[in-house]
């Protein structure tokens, strides 16, 4: 049985917008991981450790973007607006998939 390693947010489907990316990603926004950080090669354990660190800093804020403090939500817009423009620019299209 062979163990599943994150490929890394920069190698990750949809310019990183799955869950895994979504976690690296929110993680950087919390100063939780430097920015430099991809992840790769970390294997579930780990990224479920950095999961339960990220839910943690998202719930003073109720999971909502629009209530984090102004430094926070700059930092949110400005990380997702990269992501969905590399994203769309891959060939991502925001609808969703027969698959999921």
């Amino acid at each position: 049985m062979t163990q599943q390693l994150y490929v890394g947010i920069d190698k990750d489907a949809k310019g990183g917008l799955t869950h895994l990316g979504r976690i690296v990603r929110d993680a950087w926004i919390f100063g939780i991981l430097p920015g430099s950080e991809t992840c790769e090669g970390w294997d579930s354990a780990r990224m479920q450790n950095l999961y339960e660190k990220v839910y943690a800093a998202w719930e003073p804020y109720a999971h909502l973007p629009s209530k984090l403090p102004e430094n926070l939500r700059e930092k949110h817009e400005q990380y997702y607006a990269q992501a969905i423009e590399a994203a769309r620019n891959s060939g991502w299209n925001p609808e969703l998939d027969k698959d999921e």
